[in-house]
Parts: structure tokens; C-alpha cells; sequence
């Protein structure tokens, strides 16, 4: 993956809350928009925004995903990093909007806003350089890196320079955590035995961490290994990256 080269610290940022912040975690996105605005960054928030497009993308049904793509294009209209809670939907909008929108008369609005997309944790590290205070108790933590974070957003290592700036908190590695927990969107529908199967192997190597939390930037994957974990009632609890760092680091 070729590195990338980052921008200055500006002064505002869009913020893209995502359909599964919207919808199950909103506190992630919250905590997204504090932590951003602590450092001295003033957030705008389009309304307006929906989904950006992948379910239906991803699926096969790039004409749907189109309709739905287009829609979001219009609300970042200032020249102004967007950032992401989700290396999932930022993956979709920096490295699929370029091919969803070729030949489209939107195809140079696109890809202008793809080279403006961040996800949160990258954001957070390689362009504003946060330096976290842990106000904390000591606790235990294992982190699940999603696919997309890995694979397409190369920011893999990001949640876990973040945890190491808090004095208070134990990271513990997490077994074969380059693998997938199964949920992969439509995926978990269109194939819910093999999803199944694979989410039972990383809720089993979550349990045999030993953490007492388990923290991810994706809120799909939270939701799958979560769900598992509550229903055998076992497990370590579960929170989104940017809630974790924010109840741990904000002042009372």
C-alpha cells in the first residue's frame, strides 16, 4: 500500500457519522465529534447524509449504490478533510467512489471527495498528533482490527497507538487478529452459517485474551462479535474506539 502523505491540522472537518453510528452506536459518534472538537477542530455535520452506498456496492447492484453515492456528494461542498468512524465506509468512499463514479457526470466531484476521506483513528493520529492523558482505571484491552482497516485503508496499527498514549491500560494481543469476524455486511445475511462459524472463532479468541474490553473502530464488527459474546453471556464488554478514548480521557 503506498504511504500517504497527510495534510496540515485544519480547522475544520465534515464529520460522516455512518448508518450503524447512526442507528446503534450513536455515543461512538459523539464521542467522534468531542474528541475532534478538543483538539481545536470545528466540526460541521451535514444532515442530510445517509448512507454512503456500500451494502448495495458491494452486493453487485452498482446503479442502487450510484443513487444513494450521489446523494452524499452535495454535502461536503467546502474544500475540508471528512472524517470517519468506520474504515469500512471510508474505504468504500476513497478507493470506490473513483470507480463507482467513472464516466459519471459526478466522476471529478467524486474523486475530489475521495481524497479528502479519513477514517477517525488515522485522523486522529497522523494529521492532528493527539496526545492522550489516561484518567482511567486500570483495565485490560483487546483490540478487533476489521478487514477493511487492514486491507483497504492500511490503519491497522492506529487504535493501537492511540490505547498505548494511556498509562492506565493493559493491551493484550489478540489471537490470529488479522482474521475476519464474519460480518462483512450482506454478507452475514447471504451466508449466515459460515458468518456464524467465523464470528464463533473470534469471539473465542476475544474470551481467551483475557481482556475486559474489547474495543474496535468498526461498528459492524462490534456488533457481530458483540452480539455473540452477549448471547453466551461471557466475555469482555464492548465499545467503539472513540468511546473508549473519550470517557477515559474527558474531564469530570
Amino acid at each position: 500500500m503506498i504511504a500517504r502523505a497527510y495534510p496540515e491540522r485544519p480547522q475544520a472537518v465534515y464529520f460522516y457519522a455512518t448508518c450503524l453510528v447512526d442507528l446503534f452506536y450513536p455515543q461512538a459518534g459523539l464521542a467522534g465529534v468531542q474528541l475532534l472538537e478538543r483538539e481545536g477542530v470545528r466540526v460541521l455535520f451535514p444532515q442530510d447524509q445517509t448512507c454512503c452506498g456500500q451494502p448495495a456496492y458491494n452486493s453487485g447492484y452498482h446503479e442502487e449504490a450510484y443513487a444513494v453515492a450521489a446523494r452524499q456528494l452535495a454535502l461536503f461542498p467546502e474544500d475540508l478533510p471528512v472524517v470517519v468512524p468506520s474504515a469500512s465506509c471510508a474505504g468504500m468512499m476513497r478507493n470506490h467512489y473513483p470507480d463507482l463514479f467513472r464516466g459519471r457526470p459526478e466522476e471529478r466531484e467524486a474523486r475530489a471527495l475521495a481524497g479528502r476521506v479519513y477514517e477517525l483513528t488515522e485522523f486522529l493520529v497522523h494529521v492532528l498528533d493527539v496526545r492522550l492523558k489516561d484518567l482511567g482505571e486500570p483495565v485490560s484491552v483487546t483490540v478487533h482490527t476489521s478487514c477493511s482497516a487492514w486491507r483497504e485503508m492500511g490503519v491497522a496499527q492506529e487504535s493501537k497507538t492511540l490505547l498505548g498514549q494511556l498509562a492506565n491500560v493493559e493491551l493484550r494481543e489478540l489471537e490470529r487478529e488479522r482474521e475476519c469476524c464474519g460480518f462483512g455486511g450482506t454478507f452475514a445475511v447471504k451466508h449466515a452459517a459460515i458468518s456464524a462459524a467465523i464470528v464463533a472463532d473470534k469471539a473465542a479468541a476475544v474470551r481467551s485474551s483475557g481482556a475486559a474490553q474489547l474495543v474496535s473502530a468498526d461498528c459492524g464488527c462490534l456488533m457481530n462479535i458483540g452480539g455473540v459474546l452477549e448471547r453466551e453471556g461471557s466475555g469482555p464488554a464492548v465499545d467503539h474506539i472513540a468511546s473508549f478514548l473519550w470517557e477515559r480521557t474527558r474531564e469530570r
